[in-house]
């Protein structure tokens, strides 16, 4: 691999932020030289055999890399001043695919090397015969970056992490979550060094991974503005196997004299098993232990039912289908919390269905959900940026509430799924085109009609409470909707934002208080990552147990931003056995006089009781209900 393929990540990057930011956002600073540190802090033996054995480690990585297809998206936002909150989105961009780790960590699309195509086309023509788009994905989804570019950031060194490349000094023992580590300085061996990485890692002391590194490439005054710094953060995934997880890039800007932000960027990476999808069916015994045949007791079908029938397969087929894609989540608890949430709105409404309604998680970043058929989908920073928490660390739930009511009112009008999927044929395509092929938003049309029945919903008594905060939130991306274009442009459903800049659920802005951006407590909004994670092997989403952070000055609150990554890492547990199937008890003879048994009902009908347990099966700690005291008036 030569020097010019070294260059990859940074140079992708710039290439993505070029048109929204200008060549004023990328600084030359001051040249990097690589000297002989008179302070480090020599090796002993036991910190040098550790280093040697991350290099072994890192060619496993590497190589484990090769054989994945994993999803890689990234998110950036160019920063602006603020006169209250330091600074705000003025732009951002999203970027989302499938890698084949195995073509980019061997691209060489760099190596004709510097030249005349440089001098007369200007700093990135001498890239633009290689940014092609991911394979079978639509332009429309902005991938307008070389896949290569990527590799840097999630690898140390793709091909040259050795001793011969890089001196290590070590620099302190530091525990990351409850994972021990041994942190080391890393430098080229060469000053004139272009494209190696120049920074710190943090080698797992146990088994000599590398679990974190940061910094960014060594180069010259004219190649220093091709790189940024960036952290980048890796998960335990498997029994010795830390795999990348996300990238936080960040760079401040130059002029500005409060140190205001030029740019700042994530990667998020996970899919890991996407190549080959599990196949629960291969290899199985086709006798079902335990299983009573019960074929002469089924019903027959109604037309009604029989059309219901036949709407759930497309659903389902569907659903699965964006499953094996890496768009929506593994089920987990935290998503059964969420049905428990939104089967409660039909109960406190008094409404009956034939099926419950299930949700699940849209793991990508854009502020969106859609329904298909009764399952609703409700992206991560959705929830994330909604999850608004009190002192005493609870969660209201009124914004999931009036986000959940919004496609409840989609299933209640019928608004169902195009009956075309359920047909297999229909979705027999390769799992990377899943982006283009499914597009499940609803018509304008639609989004009026629920967001009108929405409102009825959610003027239940027991959820009337939560409208405020709702109304606060819509306030609070009403004055960051400008810089927040492609946060508020829907992956494959529907928007908050209408296309004349207001909301389908317009009229709750109303029933919040006033905006106060300088008054501390009062939060509209969270900032990305704020409550869920997610596994990158699994894809389940996971709750975040997190401490209450009080705000000190309105900087604090960063509504909607990107903010670094900080991951509590711990080691990989394999997954608890199921529960031994409880003993059969001796059967009885019937009473001849005793009431018939109750049989189940296909009808889920309001119970005359209190609503089903929003927190019910969930692993994590409950959410309050909606029903907390609205945001303090200004």
């Amino acid at each position: 691999m030569t020097l010019r393929t070294k260059l990859t990540t940074a140079v992708a990057l710039a290439a993505v932020l070029a048109p929204a930011m200008g060549a004023h956002a990328f600084p030359i600073l001051g040249k990097k030289k690589v000297q002989e540190d008179p302070y480090a802090r020599k090796l002993t033996p036991a910190q040098s055999a550790l280093v040697d054995k991350s290099i072994v480690r890192e060619q496993l990585v590497v190589k484990t890399l090769k054989d994945r297809l994993p999803l890689v998206e990234t998110y950036v936002q160019k920063m602006k001043a603020d006169p209250i909150m330091f600074q705000s989105p003025e732009s951002d961009l999203h970027m989302l695919g499938r890698v084949n780790f195995g073509k980019v960590i061997d691209d060489t699309a760099y190596a004709q090397g510097k030249g005349v195509e440089e001098k007369k086309t200007g700093f990135f023509g001498k890239f633009k015969h290689s940014m092609s788009y991911i394979t079978g994905l639509s332009n429309t989804l902005h991938l307008t970056f070389h896949q290569s570019g990527f590799v840097a950031m999630l690898l140390v060194d793709s091909n040259s992490y050795n001793r011969q490349t890089y001196t290590f000094s070590f620099v302190r023992n530091e525990f990351l979550g409850t994972v021990p580590t041994v942190v080391f300085d890393v430098k080229p061996t060469k000053n004139n060094a272009y494209g190696r990485f120049f920074g710190r890692i943090w080698v797992e002391r146990n088994g000599g991974n590398i679990v974190r590194f940061d910094g960014d490439f060594a180069g010259s005054d004219a190649d220093r503005r091709e790189f940024y710094h960036f952290d980048s953060w890796r998960t335990n995934v498997q029994e010795g196997l830390w795999l990348p997880t996300a990238v936080y890039i960040e760079e401040t800007d130059p002029k500005s004299p409060t140190h205001v932000l030029n740019f700042r960027a994530i990667n998020h990476i996970w899919g890991y098993q996407l190549r080959v999808p599990e196949n629960a069916g291969e290899n199985e015994s086709e006798t079902v232990i335990g299983a009573n045949d019960e074929s002469n007791q089924a019903t027959d079908l109604t037309p009604l039912g029989a059309q219901r029938e036949w709407v759930q397969q497309a659903e389902d087929n569907v659903i699965e289908r964006l499953y094996t894609a890496g768009l929506i989540d593994a089920p987990s608890p935290f998503d059964k919390t969420l049905e428990a949430l939104a089967n409660n709105i039909l109960v406190y409404n008094n409404i009956q269905t034939s099926r419950p309604l299930r949700v699940r998680t849209l793991l990508t970043e854009p502020l969106e959900s859609v329904s298909i058929g009764n399952t609703i989908l409700v992206s991560k920073s959705l929830i994330d940026t909604t999850a608004v928490a009190s002192a005493d660390g609870a969660q209201q739930m009124g914004n999931l509430n009036a986000v959940l009511a919004f496609q409840i009112a989609h299933i209640i009008l019928g608004h169902r799924i195009d009956t075309k999927y359920a047909f297999s044929d229909r979705l027999m395509f390769p799992p990377e085109s899943a982006f283009q092929r499914l597009p499940m938003g609803h018509t304008d049309k639609d989004n009026a009609e629920a967001a009108k029945e929405a409102m009825k919903l959610l003027g239940a008594k027991e959820l009337a409470d939560g409208a405020p905060f709702f109304g606060l939130y819509l306030q609070q991306l009403q004055a960051r909707q400008k810089g927040l274009k492609s946060l508020n442009t829907p992956q494959m459903g529907d928007s908050l934002v209408k296309s004349d800049g207001t909301f389908w659920m317009q009229e709750l802005v109303a029933k919040g208080p006033k905006l106060a951006n300088n008054d501390l407590k009062q939060v509209a909004a969270e900032p990305l990552g704020q409550f869920l994670r997610f596994d990158p092997w699994t894809d389940q989403v996971i709750q975040m147990h997190t401490s209450y952070e009080p705000l000190l000055s309105a900087r604090d609150k960063m509504p909607f931003e990107i903010t670094p990554v900080y991951v509590k890492l711990g080691y990989w547990q394999p997954p608890a056995p199921p529960p031994a199937a409880p003993a059969a008890a001796t059967a009885q003879p019937a009473d001849a006089g005793a009431p018939p048994a109750a049989q189940p009902s296909d009808v889920v009908a309001a119970p005359a009781t209190q609503p089903a347990d929003a927190t019910a099966g969930a692993q994590t700690a409950p959410p309050a209900t909606g029903t907390s005291n609205p945001p303090p008036q200004q």
